[in-house]
């Protein structure tokens, strides 16, 4: 059991103001593995005036300053690594040997990459008789979810204190417990107190109350659309900034001019980034959009990569490629979107919504995939994130690209073709934040962030470190 009972405020852990507490679960067998404290709006407002009353000090400090801190803040959370991993893999179920890499490799990346950004970034540049300068924007709010818990953190946290932020961080309460790892590592690094702080509990108390705090300059958010109109709501009151990483619905699209052998490994792979953690990536590639004398093709190709590598297993088995979900509320909505999809008339290739075999403990959904998917079902519109695939039939490259941008969503994408500028031309013309042309490897420390419903803002890379910094034009 992890055992929580005090929040983090101004270089300290204290009790709440409130009373309750809040269980965590462990996703792969259902159990209570965690308790935290249920924090209220009194505790923001408390984190928040430390927090406003540590700015001066903290921006003031030198960016080789605040980079060491970074910098030990990285190699901190490198000694703590296993740990890390094995706590969000029972959180949110990725398998643990994915969790190293991401769950606690990237969070590793950003602490170490946000240090030296804060070193050899211009902060100011002349245009004309005007000094313009870079200024950090002041107390962030940082409110992050479940699915990638301690890399969403850092993607905000670390640029943010790097900048000269100082900040007050909600993380989910499905997956808080490796945010108060970060805050012990915070602590023993010796980072002044005001500068972070913790508070965990609801999005309905503690995240309202950080969106409305008239002393948080700005709040960066990463959560589903419906919840981050809430939180720009929220915040329209103090007119403070407000950088949003949303949902999507992303098209993968495998053009016409690919052979046998490249079709094959543009299939598997794109059953992959479908399936990545579960399917809980916001990024996911589960709309995958084939030539219509392909179909049969890729029905079979993918439902062969799921039955051979993606049956759901314990996280924590050597290579285990799926996983369970975070929670009961994911299974039943990831079941009911498949149900919806039999119901709507998609023919199901493989899966279903019955539960898999073998597995009577924890939050386990059968991997799907549908095909004969047309753009206007439920299951092609929205987020789904969980396991399952959609395939839908093209007639030519127009009308792919038509179909991918029918979307109120526009963070991911893919393209696949045997020329190369043909694939990136492509990509051009979806409407996305980010995309892969032929399998591209994801980047951490490119923009991240996307268009349309998927919200507004980047993380990672000089571009997250800017989303921290106000700009201030001295005339001379």
């Amino acid at each position: 059991m992890y055992e929580h009972d005090k929040i983090y405020i101004d270089g300290a852990w204290v009790p709440s103001s409130g009373t309750g507490t809040i269980d965590v679960f462990d996703s792969t067998n259902g159990e209570v593995f965690g308790r935290i404290p249920e924090g209220t709006a009194a505790d923001v407002d408390a984190a928040a005036k430390a927090a406003h009353a540590a700015f001066p000090e903290w921006s003031a400090k030198s960016p080789e300053e605040r980079a060491k801190f970074c910098t030990r803040i990285s190699e901190g959370l490198g000694a703590r690594m296993d740990e890390i991993a094995t706590v969000v893999t029972r959180e949110a179920g990725m398998p643990k040997w994915l969790s190293l890499m991401v769950q606690a490799g990237l969070p590793i990346n950003s602490f170490a990459t946000a240090a030296a950004l804060a070193e050899s970034y211009q902060y100011e540049a002349t245009v004309g008789n005007s000094l313009v300068v870079k200024e950090p924007v002041g107390v962030v709010g940082c409110i992050t979810p479940w699915n990638y818990p301690l890399h969403q953190i850092a993607a905000k946290v670390a640029y943010a204190m790097a900048a000269g932020c100082t900040v007050v961080l909600k993380p989910s309460e499905v997956a808080p417990l490796d945010a108060f790892i970060l805050a012990e590592i915070i602590h023993d690094t010796g980072v002044p107190a005001g500068v972070f702080n913790l508070v965990t509990g609801t999005g309905a108390e503690v995240g309202e109350a950080i969106s409305k705090h008239p002393l948080v300059d700005m709040v960066s958010f990463t959560g589903s659309t419906r919840a981050g109109k809430a939180v720009a709501a929220a915040a329209s009151g103090t007119l403070k900034r407000v950088a949003l990483e949303l949902g999507g619905k992303s098209a993968n699209i495998l053009l016409d001019d690919l052979d046998d052998e490249a079709f094959e490994t543009a299939v598997r792979d794109g059953v992959g980034k479908a399936y990545l953690n579960s399917g809980q990536t916001c990024t996911a590639l589960t709309r995958m959009l084939v030539p219509a004398g392909r179909l049969a093709d890729a029905e079979r190709l993918a439902a062969d990569e799921v039955e051979t590598k993606f049956q759901p297993q314990d996280p924590f088995a050597d290579f285990a490629m799926l996983g369970p979900l975070s929670s009961q509320a994911q299974v039943d909505r990831v079941t009911g979107y498949i149900q919806k999809g039999i119901d709507e008339g998609a023919k199901l290739v493989t899966g279903g919504p019955e539960r898999p075999e073998g597995l009577e403990a924890g939050y386990f959904v059968r991997p799907t995939v549908f095909s004969e998917v047309s753009n206007d079902m439920t299951i092609a519109q929205e987020e789904i994130f969980g396991p399952v695939l959609s395939i839908l039939p093209y007639d030519s490259e127009d009308d792919a690209v038509r179909i991918a941008n029918d979307s109120p969503y526009g963070l991911s994408g893919g393209v696949w073709s045997a020329d190369a500028d043909r694939a990136k031309g492509v990509a051009r013309k979806i409407r996305t934040g980010q995309i892969e042309v032929n399998g591209g490897a994801f980047n951490a420390n490119a923009p991240f962030g996307g268009y349309k419903q998927s919200g507004y803002g980047r993380e990672y890379g000089t571009h997250g470190f800017e989303e921290f910094l106000e700009t201030k034009s001295m005339q001379l």
